[in-house]
Protein backbone atom coordinates (compact mmCIF):
# COMPACT_ATOMS: atom_id res chain seq x y z
CA UNK A 1 0.00 0.00 0.00
CA UNK A 2 1.16 3.53 -0.61
CA UNK A 3 0.73 5.51 2.32
CA UNK A 4 1.97 8.65 1.34
CA UNK A 5 -0.49 8.51 -1.16
CA UNK A 6 -3.23 7.57 1.37
CA UNK A 7 -2.82 9.52 3.93
CA UNK A 8 -2.28 12.98 1.07
CA UNK A 9 -5.60 12.07 -0.39
CA UNK A 10 -7.32 12.45 3.16
CA UNK A 11 -5.47 14.98 3.97
CA UNK A 12 -6.81 16.59 1.04
CA UNK A 13 -10.39 15.55 1.61
CA UNK A 14 -10.02 17.17 5.17
CA UNK A 15 -8.37 20.56 4.04
CA UNK A 16 -11.62 20.85 1.52
CA UNK A 17 -14.19 19.93 4.47
CA UNK A 18 -12.16 22.17 6.86
CA UNK A 19 -11.72 25.03 4.30
CA UNK A 20 -15.88 24.69 3.75
CA UNK A 21 -16.67 25.21 6.99
CA UNK A 22 -14.79 28.00 7.55
CA UNK A 23 -16.40 29.57 4.62
CA UNK A 24 -20.05 29.10 5.22
CA UNK A 25 -19.98 27.15 9.32
CA UNK A 26 -18.19 29.49 11.16
CA UNK A 27 -17.34 32.71 11.66
CA UNK A 28 -15.00 35.02 13.40
CA UNK A 29 -11.70 33.63 14.43
CA UNK A 30 -12.78 29.87 14.21
CA UNK A 31 -12.99 30.93 10.63
CA UNK A 32 -9.77 32.42 10.22
CA UNK A 33 -8.50 29.13 11.87
CA UNK A 34 -9.73 26.68 9.57
CA UNK A 35 -9.34 28.64 6.53
CA UNK A 36 -5.34 29.01 7.12
CA UNK A 37 -5.48 25.45 8.56
CA UNK A 38 -7.02 23.83 4.84
CA UNK A 39 -4.77 26.35 2.88
CA UNK A 40 -1.77 25.02 4.50
CA UNK A 41 -2.63 21.48 4.55
CA UNK A 42 -4.14 21.12 1.15
CA UNK A 43 -0.98 22.32 -0.33
CA UNK A 44 1.14 20.07 1.53
CA UNK A 45 -1.29 17.27 0.31
CA UNK A 46 -0.35 17.74 -3.49
CA UNK A 47 3.79 18.71 -2.67
CA UNK A 48 3.79 15.11 -0.88
CA UNK A 49 2.33 13.08 -3.67
CA UNK A 50 4.82 15.19 -5.84
CA UNK A 51 7.49 14.44 -3.55
CA UNK A 52 6.86 10.65 -3.48
CA UNK A 53 6.89 11.00 -7.13
CA UNK A 54 10.42 12.19 -7.18
CA UNK A 55 11.43 9.43 -5.24
CA UNK A 56 12.11 12.13 -2.05
CA UNK A 57 10.68 10.38 0.66
CA UNK A 58 11.99 12.18 3.39
CA UNK A 59 10.05 15.08 2.53
CA UNK A 60 6.85 13.78 2.09
CA UNK A 61 6.80 12.29 5.08
CA UNK A 62 7.73 16.04 6.49
CA UNK A 63 4.86 17.45 4.62
CA UNK A 64 2.04 15.24 5.84
CA UNK A 65 3.10 15.05 8.92
CA UNK A 66 4.32 18.63 9.29
CA UNK A 67 0.29 19.46 7.73
CA UNK A 68 -1.31 17.48 9.99
CA UNK A 69 0.23 18.93 13.17
CA UNK A 70 -0.35 22.87 11.62
CA UNK A 71 -3.49 22.16 10.37
CA UNK A 72 -4.55 19.86 13.22
CA UNK A 73 -4.04 22.09 16.23
CA UNK A 74 -5.88 24.98 14.21
CA UNK A 75 -9.11 22.77 13.37
CA UNK A 76 -9.20 21.74 17.16
CA UNK A 77 -9.16 25.46 18.32
CA UNK A 78 -11.60 26.41 15.74
CA UNK A 79 -13.89 23.82 17.28
CA UNK A 80 -13.06 24.38 20.62
CA UNK A 81 -10.08 22.71 21.70
CA UNK A 82 -7.83 25.31 24.66
CA UNK A 83 -5.97 27.57 23.01
CA UNK A 84 -2.54 26.32 24.61
CA UNK A 85 -2.80 24.10 20.98
CA UNK A 86 -1.88 27.51 19.40
CA UNK A 87 1.60 26.58 20.74
CA UNK A 88 1.87 23.42 19.09
CA UNK A 89 1.23 24.55 15.99
CA UNK A 90 4.68 25.92 14.86
CA UNK A 91 6.43 22.47 15.64
CA UNK A 92 4.20 21.38 12.12
CA UNK A 93 5.36 24.98 10.72
CA UNK A 94 9.16 23.61 11.46
CA UNK A 95 8.41 20.36 9.87
CA UNK A 96 6.89 21.92 6.55
CA UNK A 97 9.99 24.46 6.07
CA UNK A 98 12.42 21.08 6.58
CA UNK A 99 10.07 19.55 4.23
CA UNK A 100 10.92 22.39 1.94
CA UNK A 101 14.60 22.72 2.40
CA UNK A 102 15.00 19.16 2.29
CA UNK A 103 13.18 18.58 -1.48
CA UNK A 104 15.09 21.74 -2.24
CA UNK A 105 18.63 20.38 -0.69
CA UNK A 106 17.78 17.02 -2.99
CA UNK A 107 16.95 18.83 -5.94
CA UNK A 108 20.10 20.01 -5.74
CA UNK A 109 22.26 18.01 -5.52
CA UNK A 110 20.80 16.64 -8.94
CA UNK A 111 21.46 19.43 -11.28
Amino acid sequence: MNWIALLAALSGAIAVGAGAFGAHGASGQAAEWLKTGAHYQLIHAVVALVAWRMEVRGPAWLFIGGGAIFAGTLYLMALGAPRWLGAVTPIGGVLLIAGWLWLAWSAARTV
